[in-house]
């Protein structure tokens, strides 16, 4: 029985790894890996087969960056020969990137079936691309994997199928859960310079930012920044940027604001080049508190026990404010400072799940599959 699982961009390899690896024991499936090649470059797309354990893509479709249209349409023109190629039984999509509705749309319209895995999430903001993409990825899928309970009464409400939902857990915890230990042994923290006491424990913070709605306009990143380095006074805020984060930075004039890697460094924010999984996995759990606007860091930060403030007005994984550390805070400055120092205040480590975020998301998915194409 032919599956063939999609990925695109750096979330989605996350997502993908437990599913891969679980499926490797199943004799009755076999499995094709496709990389549309919507993140390219070995900081976000190449070094995590490596440390993912994954194997190399059985295609790399190199579709490259571009505009949203342009991209999904060049995911849809070079994988439909891929899929009247390989003849996949069921076509796995993850998460909300361009790659997984562009893969969704070629396989039903071939009449092939799709499973979306984290189907259901809702941010209910349809400025966001990634909510686009998710909401009509759901609504052509036949298998709908839902990673929190937010997600099924999302798609009920929809009008999707009961029949079509499962209730799985979450994949990207199943790939934190296998990796932390080794993410332990990662030396990131002696190269950047960040600060451990004898006991192990770290005076850092951590900050991201990548989405268009605050990294796109001037004031809007200024006001971020500033709330972060009023917080960075007392120690380090570590800030992995993103390429294209780093292009804005620099065409605003901002990189001022930021200082670089050092030894040691006792305050400010650090700019650093975009980590590894397992690097970046490494420095989240040792930090004091998390600074994003990154869905899957709120899912991480959740079981790491770490404080996050999600530079966003909304999230659609409320599961993370309802069992995790998680808070909305958007982009106001003020309400940045204000929350990050009550969370500072606090303790650290809220060591808290929601349901079925424990591990075992994979072997359920694949039990499902088996049920659905065999039995």
């Amino acid at each position: 029985m032919r599956i063939l699982s999609v990925v695109g961009a750096r979330p989605n390899f996350m997502k993908i790894a437990p599913l891969v690896s679980e499926l490797g024991q199943h004799t009755e499936f076999q499995h094709f890996l496709v990389h549309t090649g919507q993140h390219y470059d070995d900081q976000l797309s190449g070094n995590f087969f490596s440390q993912l354990g994954l194997p190399l893509p059985d295609v790399n479709l190199e579709v490259g960056s571009a505009s949203h249209a342009v991209q999904t349409a060049e995911v849809m023109k070079r994988i439909e020969p891929v899929l009247a190629d390989y003849k996949p039984a069921v076509v796995v999509v993850v998460g909300d990137v361009n790659s997984t509705l562009a893969a969704a749309l070629v396989a039903v319209k071939m009449g092939i079936a799709v499973a979306h895995i984290e189907a259901g999430l809702r941010s209910f903001d349809h400025a966001m691309p990634e909510e686009i993409n998710r909401r009509l990825t759901d609504a052509i899928s036949d298998s709908l994997f839902v990673s929190e309970q937010s997600g099924v009464h999302n798609l009920l409400r929809e009008g999707a199928p009961p029949g079509k939902i499962f209730l799985v857990g979450n994949v990207m915890i199943d790939c934190l859960l296998r990796h932390r230990e080794l993410a332990a042994k990662s030396d990131v923290l002696r190269k950047i310079g960040a600060h451990q006491d004898g006991g192990g424990r770290s005076d850092y913070g951590v900050l991201t930012l990548h989405r268009p709605s605050n990294v796109d306009d001037r004031v809007v990143l200024i006001g971020i920044l500033e709330a972060i380095r009023e917080i960075a006074r007392d120690f380090p805020v570590f800030f992995p940027v993103h390429p294209r984060t780093r292009k804005n930075i620099e065409t605003f004039g901002l990189s001022g604001m930021l200082s670089g890697p050092a030894n040691k460094p006792a305050s400010g924010i650090v700019a650093l080049e975009p980590l590894g999984y397992l690097d970046f996995l490494a420095l989240s759990d040792g930090a004091r508190i998390v600074f994003t606007d990154s869905g899957g860091i709120q899912e991480e930060t959740t079981v790491l026990g770490v404080p996050c403030l999600t530079l966003r007005e909304n999230t659609e994984r409320p599961a993370t404010i309802e069992h995790g550390t998680n808070q909305l805070v958007g982009g106001d400055p003020v309400k940045i400072v204000s929350a990050a120092r009550r969370a500072l205040a606090g303790d650290r480590r809220i060591e808290r799940r929601p349901p079925l975020w424990d591990g075992h998301a994979a072997e359920r998915i694949v039990a499902a599959l088996r049920t659905l194409l065999i039995d």
